[in-house]
């Protein structure tokens, strides 16, 4: 093993927390990484990291030389890196949220690899945020706010939470004024969450919480769309999801004046690896592409 796979084990250990993150980061396996840490160790003399049950975290040395071997990394990343036209080849591995993705990401992907044929990419659809690091992901498409600091996200747009049914099933049970209406209404509802079976309201500084009793869970967002336009209760969906079925009559409004306010639509990559000039590329592409949708800009879907 070089030299500089030991100092990039070192980072990845203190960036990761452990050396099985590690090893999926670097795409080695875990007792390389091991063996690399060791080396590296009784190379210098001095303990790098400390190891408990739960996580690994530095020791002063071994900080310091984390500092050091980032500088030494990008240093040499940039000396070797291969012109922008033999680089752009290789996988990418890209997630989103799973309607968003199929109706957006999926179509932008087809056309950036007709594109650039050399390039591989890899589009995972999920529901949940996964770890880019943890998941060995280069790009994750989000729609909500970012609680890591160590990534680094581009806006390319914002949707609401809207709260939508048929025109049928609002004639049959009215069109409720206040979100404690919503109490006896017959709410459709994900199972894909664990978290409670509630329905969240600005109330000036403070939020209003509606705890709903659903009569309907699905674990499909298509499913619950499909059981509202058919009639069967309300639904709370992201606005891009539903603009269509209400600007074709489908779905109606509810509560417009107590909508949250918007969420961001971000493009996400970590900000702490190397970035190939392919990864470059799709973000900077993905970024015009879905910058000309109108279903994540405010035009769409505005508060009557």
């Amino acid at each position: 093993m070089d030299r500089l796979t030991e100092l990039g084990i070192l980072v990845a250990v203190l960036e990761t927390g452990s050396l099985t993150a590690a090893a999926r980061r670097l795409r080695l396996s875990a007792p390389a990484v091991t063996r690399g840490l060791a080396a590296l160790e009784a190379r210098t003399g001095v303990r790098l990291v400390e190891r408990s049950t739960r996580r690994l975290a530095p020791t002063e040395s071994g900080a310091r030389m984390a500092d050091r071997a980032r500088m030494v990394l990008a240093a040499y990343g940039e000396t070797v890196r291969e012109p922008e036209d033999a680089a752009l080849r290789g996988r990418l591995r890209i997630t989103a949220p799973v309607v968003f993705g199929s109706r957006h990401v999926g179509p932008l992907v087809m056309q950036f690899l007709a594109l650039h044929r050399q390039v591989q990419i890899e589009l995972e659809l999920a529901d949940r945020n996964l770890d880019l690091i943890e998941e060995a992901l280069d790009l994750a498409v989000r729609i909500g706010h970012m609680a890591d600091s160590s990534l680094v996200a581009r806006r390319v747009g914002e949707v609401r939470r809207v709260l939508v049914a048929s025109p049928a099933y609002v004639a049959a049970n009215g069109m409720p004024q206040m979100p404690g209406e919503l109490i006896a209404t017959d709410a459709i509802v994900t199972s894909l969450h664990s978290t409670p079976m509630q329905w969240r309201f600005p109330d000036g500084k403070r939020e209003r919480v509606i705890n709903l009793a659903p009569r309907l869970l699905i674990n499909d967002v298509e499913a619950i769309l499909d059981a509202a336009r058919a009639g069967h209760g309300v639904v709370r969906a992201l606005s891009y999801q539903v603009v269509n079925d209400i600007a074709e009559g489908r779905l109606v409004r509810l509560l417009e004046a107590f909508e949250p306010p918007p969420l961001p639509v971000q493009l996400v990559v970590s900000g702490t690896r190397y970035m190939p000039a392919r990864l470059r590329l799709f973000l900077d592409y993905a970024t015009g592409e879905l910058g000309k949708l109108a279903v994540i800009h405010e035009r769409a879907i505005q508060p009557g």
